[in-house]
């Protein structure tokens, strides 16, 4: 005779109260392309990656820069960032750690903050970087289906940039 487990005192039917998983969870938001993922990456003045956050592809740029700043890495004397992360609390905070905002204004805003343009050419190391990891098939359309996995082949790929830039190809 099998027992089941309605038959004991308080049992009642799985309400789903454990953690919660997902799209959410792995990474993945929606996009107008479908599910996406954004890769936000720190890097040296080399444009070498220091490490990675992975944000679903609808969150906002500087929701993931308290993650990107709590990387163990050297801290920074600026930080170069696209028009996303531009927001006055995200400038207040980088001056209070000492470390100089170094990112344009959005197109709408009401008040336009001075950019050192000179600095923000050196912008192009990072977006570089991102070429680079890019032409790896397997980081260009994101295959895997956890983040942890993702995020793997990721360092798997910074690993083979810090590389590159240590061997000489001549």
């Amino acid at each position: 005779m099998a027992a089941y487990a309605r038959q004991h005192r308080g049992s009642r039917p799985f309400t789903g109260h454990w953690r919660k998983r997902g799209a959410h969870a792995e990474a993945f938001g929606r996009s107008r392309g479908g599910f996406t993922s954004k890769i936000h990456a720190r890097c040296d003045n080399q444009g070498r990656p220091l490490g990675f956050v992975l944000t679903g592809g609808q969150v906002s740029d500087y929701k993931a820069v308290n993650a990107l700043l709590e990387l163990p890495a050297p801290n920074p004397r600026a930080m170069l960032a696209d028009r996303g992360y531009d927001s006055d609390s995200f400038r207040q905070d980088l001056l209070i750690h000492g470390i100089l905002p170094v990112i344009p204004s959005r197109k709408g805003r009401s008040t336009p903050q001075n950019t050192d343009w000179r600095r923000y050419r050196d912008r192009n190391r990072i977006e570089r970087m991102f070429n680079r990891l890019k032409q790896m098939r397997r980081i260009a359309t994101r295959y895997d289906k956890t983040a942890l996995s993702f995020m793997s082949f990721l360092n798997i790929a910074a690993a083979r940039l810090w590389i590159r830039s240590f061997v000489n190809v001549t």
